[in-house]
C-alpha cells in the first residue's frame, strides 16, 4: 500500500493480481484505488483525473451517509436481530417454497456492508439491520439470496428469476439505497 497526497485528493493504492482497476470511497470518506500491478504512479493519477467526477459526487454522498448514521444503542441492536430471527426465517420459507427451492441453513448476522449472502453450500445470512427497512424491501433481499441458489452470479437469468417472483424488483432494491 503506498499513500500519497499529489491532485485534489489524499488517496491510498492497492495494487493486487487483478484486471481492471477499481474506485471506492470508503465510510470515512477515505478515496482507496484498487488496481492491477503493472499500474504506474501517472496511470493512477490519470485514473483519478479521469473520474474526478464521480469521485466528487460520492464524496458528497458518503459525507451525508456519515451525517446521517443512526448510531444503534445495544438494546436497539438485541431488539432488531430478535426481531430478524422472528422474520426473517418466515420469509425464507415462504419464497423458498413457492420458487421450489431448498436451503441448508439460515442465520441472522451483524454483518454492516451487505444485507445477505448465500454460501456455496447454499446456507443463507442475512443481516439484522434489514429490520430497519421496509418489508417490501426485506422481501426483495430474501428472493435475491434464494436466486443464488440456481445462478451464483448476477447475471441476466438472475434477475429475470428474481424478476419473475418480485416484477417490481427494482423499486424495492431502490429502497435499500436511500439509507
Amino acid at each position: 500500500m503506498i499513500m500519497v497526497i499529489t491532485l485534489k485528493y489524499e488517496y491510498r493504492v492497492i495494487k493486487s493480481k487483478r484486471k481492471t482497476a477499481a474506485i471506492e470511497i470508503d465510510e470515512n470518506c477515505n478515496l482507496i484505488l484498487r488496481v492491477p500491478l503493472r499500474y504506474s504512479q501517472k496511470t493512477v493519477e490519470k485514473l483519478i483525473l479521469d473520474h474526478t467526477e464521480w469521485i466528487e459526487k460520492h464524496m458528497i454522498i458518503q459525507r451525508e451517509k456519515q451525517k446521517n448514521k443512526i448510531v444503534l444503542s445495544y438494546e436497539q441492536i438485541n431488539s432488531l436481530k430478535e426481531k430478524a430471527r422472528n422474520i426473517i426465517p418466515e420469509r425464507v420459507e415462504y419464497y423458498s417454497k413457492i420458487m421450489g427451492l431448498k436451503i441448508s441453513g439460515i442465520k441472522i448476522t451483524s454483518a454492516q456492508k451487505r444485507f445477505g449472502s448465500c454460501s456455496g453450500k447454499n446456507s443463507l445470512c442475512f443481516s439484522y439491520i434489514l429490520m430497519q427497512y421496509p418489508m417490501e424491501a426485506v422481501d426483495y433481499v430474501v428472493v435475491h439470496e434464494l436466486a443464488h441458489i440456481v445462478y451464483k452470479n448476477h447475471g441476466k437469468d438472475f434477475y429475470r428469476l428474481i424478476e419473475k417472483y418480485l416484477p417490481d424488483y427494482k423499486l424495492r432494491e431502490k429502497m435499500l439505497k436511500r439509507r
